[in-house]
């Protein structure tokens, strides 16, 4: 479950959905879906006139969540590698540091800010929820996690263009937020360290972000190739938020693609009166008449090169032209009682389609079978020869 910090004014202006939050008052995506209505609540006050880059993208959002949850299995898997205990000492290393009534008041005013769903709805105040406890964590050491969590989104350069969700800003004026971040990193710079660099925990947790300044991609791509021990359960979401951000990046470019720029000149409406040869068109219909034949037909339909591709796979041989398509075949459709077969993308094709499609971000496309360069058999299936023969077989069951 992918998570992160939502201010309360921010949950007052966007009305995000309840369900969307844990009870610390952390927002939760348990799909891709979640995201997109996290996104689209945002984008309703953005101006979509300013540039797509202005907008939240449901990638980024889930990425943004999924980091968080990342850092948060981190440090349980620090705290069981090195024991529960350090977690205690960090909470009286900052009661010393700053004073119990400075640090107990700094955490009130971050749970203020960022409320628990309790203390959000008015069911509970925060002292009372800093008072209880849950899966043998109490909510003050809870809290202080949950801090250094929002403290690393909001240094997050990459995270910036969101940051009025989650901003800690406030908090610099109000309370002893900055001292307890220094103090923070401080303890953890007296521990033991973790990780594949021997860092100390909070460097760690920085170091995506500090070896990908611009790019969450390249912040998931970085804990991909090196946390991947700590990834248990988590590694398959980063994979599809990965793909997420393949797929947007893709719609982006079709979607801001070169136009031509049509604001200038006359429109010109075309007309169908008259030929290319400025003769006059009969309005006469052109189209076969009704036989007697056609109501019985039961047809079957094929795409050619995909059917060809089945059959190669089939017979365990390479099946390319239409005068390989086995005899065995034909007979079994017979058989099923099909009495006509409809062979789809049979005509030459253009390039013009793949190349429209490889520039808007499709390295793989293949030229569309309704993109014609001629009426003509192509030449990959075995030209008009290859197609005369699959049909007079066809005529003889």
């Amino acid at each position: 479950m992918k998570e992160f910090h939502v201010t309360r004014a921010a949950r007052d202006k966007y009305q995000f959905d309840e369900v969307l939050f844990s009870k610390n008052g952390n927002v939760i995506f348990a799909n891709f879906h979640a995201s997109r209505e996290f996104a689209h609540k945002i984008n309703q006050f953005r101006d979509e006139s300013a540039g797509f880059d202005t907008l939240a993208s449901p990638a980024d959002i889930n990425a943004l969540g999924l980091i968080d949850e990342i850092f948060h299995q981190v440090m349980d898997e620090y705290y069981q590698a090195h024991g529960r205990a350090i977690q205690t000492a960090l909470a009286r290393y900052l009661i010393n540091l700053l004073g119990r009534e400075q640090a107990i008041d700094t955490l009130i005013k971050f749970n203020q800010q960022f409320p628990p769903v309790a203390v959000y709805n008015g069911d509970q105040t925060v002292q009372e929820y800093l008072k209880e406890s849950e899966n043998g964590s109490n909510n003050y050491d809870v809290t202080v996690e949950e801090l250094l969590m929002t403290w690393l989104v909001n240094v997050n350069p990459a995270a910036v263009r969101y940051r009025e969700i989650f901003d800690d800003r406030p908090l610099y004026s109000t309370s002893q937020y900055a001292p307890l971040i220094d103090g923070i990193q401080l303890f953890f710079k007296t521990q033991p360290t973790f990780g594949p660099e021997n860092q100390d925990l909070v460097t760690m947790l920085r170091t995506p972000a500090l070896r990908s300044p611009e790019s969450l991609t390249g912040q998931l791509e970085f804990i991909r190739e090196n946390w991947g021990q700590y990834l248990s359960g988590i590694l398959l979401r980063l994979l599809g938020n990965l793909d997420l951000f393949t797929e947007e990046n893709k719609a982006r470019s079709m979607l801001f693609a070169a136009r031509p720029d049509f604001s200038a000149g006359e429109t010109l409406v075309p007309s169908f009166i008259h030929d290319s040869w400025g003769d006059k068109l009969s309005e006469e219909e052109n189209f076969s008449e009704d036989s007697d034949w056609m109501p019985k037909v039961v047809m079957m339909a094929k795409n050619a090169f995909v059917w060809l591709n089945q059959l190669s796979r089939q017979y365990q041989r390479p099946i390319d032209r239409l005068d390989q398509v086995p005899d065995e075949t034909l007979d079994q459709l017979a058989q099923w009682g099909f009495t006509g077969l409809w062979l789809i993308g049979l005509w030459e094709r253009g390039e013009a389609s793949r190349e429209i499609k490889q520039m808007t971000g499709n390295p793989d496309a293949v030229a569309s079978a309704y993109s014609l360069a001629r009426y003509k058999i192509a030449d990959r299936l075995g030209g008009d020869e290859a197609y005369y023969n699959l049909s007079q077989r066809c005529e003889r069951l």
